[in-house]
């Protein structure tokens, strides 16, 4: 029987996320990935404090006269306020700026740097515990309904802004890589797991992709791939600097 390859100091936890993006939703899976990853590749861990508190939720709430699901109100509990896992790159709004696209009926909770994409959950599905996430392009001539699927369950989708944000973290730490026509280089595509997340937008596959091995992760966007190191030593072992600490 053929042996998957080891994946030394992967620092992930790989079971909590299998369990939070499997068939039957788990979404304290997802939470317990969320704060081992904030363990092993932020500035700290997770705090109590590192959360908006349930006041601050209920007074979005009352203010966008809308409820918030109770996956939205968890995430933002345990890491609303780590602005380096949630704003390195783009941004998630504060419980005071959640507004609501009244044209489209949409929930909106993330924005992108530049303001050229939105993340948010139909008004229609607030109702839900873990309810799908859509995502907004900004268009010149947008539509009357252009948002589109981006992510099954808002927990899951708060374990892909954690890894996205993460990539962006450290520039000493970061860096790209070009696919071929094929896809990724043949040795990273020979060496690296790829991470049970599905590949999304799920209504525009194909679409962007995780990976890992040896303290490296990495998103495939199908044209472009950007990867982040934990360490000094696993950057300069995947850049090459290293060659005698390659994994085989």
């Amino acid at each position: 029987m053929t042996q998957e390859p080891s994946l030394p100091n992967l620092a992930l936890d790989l079971d909590a996320l299998t369990a939070a993006a499997g068939e039957q939703p788990d979404r304290q899976a997802a939470w317990r990935f969320i704060r081992a990853f904030a363990r092993d590749w932020s500035r700290s861990p997770l705090a109590g404090t590192d959360g908006h508190t349930p006041a601050d939720l209920d007074a979005a709430q009352a203010r966008l006269g809308l409820p918030l699901p109770t996956a939205l109100r968890e995430a933002y509990q345990l890491l609303g306020a780590r602005s380096d896992l949630t704003d390195n790159q783009d941004s998630l709004l504060a419980p005071e700026d959640l507004y609501l696209d009244a044209d489209r009926g949409v929930l909106v909770f993330r924005v992108e740097n530049q303001s050229c994409a939105y993340w948010g959950i139909r008004v229609t599905d607030l109702d839900q515990d873990d309810p799908p996430v859509v995502v907004r392009a900004d268009l010149v001539r947008p539509t009357a309904d252009d948002w589109a699927a981006w992510l099954g369950r808002v927990s899951v989708a708060f374990v892909e802004i954690v890894l996205s944000e993460a990539l962006c973290a450290d520039e000493d730490l970061m860096g790209w890589v070009t696919p071929d026509d094929t896809g990724l280089p043949e040795d990273i595509a020979a060496t690296f797991r790829r991470l049970p997340l599905p590949e999304y937008p799920i209504s525009q596959q194909p679409g962007s992709r995780w990976y890992a091995h040896d303290e490296i992760i990495l998103r495939d966007d199908r044209g472009t791939a950007m990867f982040r190191a934990r360490t000094e030593a696993a950057f300069d072992r995947f850049d090459g600097e290293d060659e005698d600490d390659e994994v085989d």
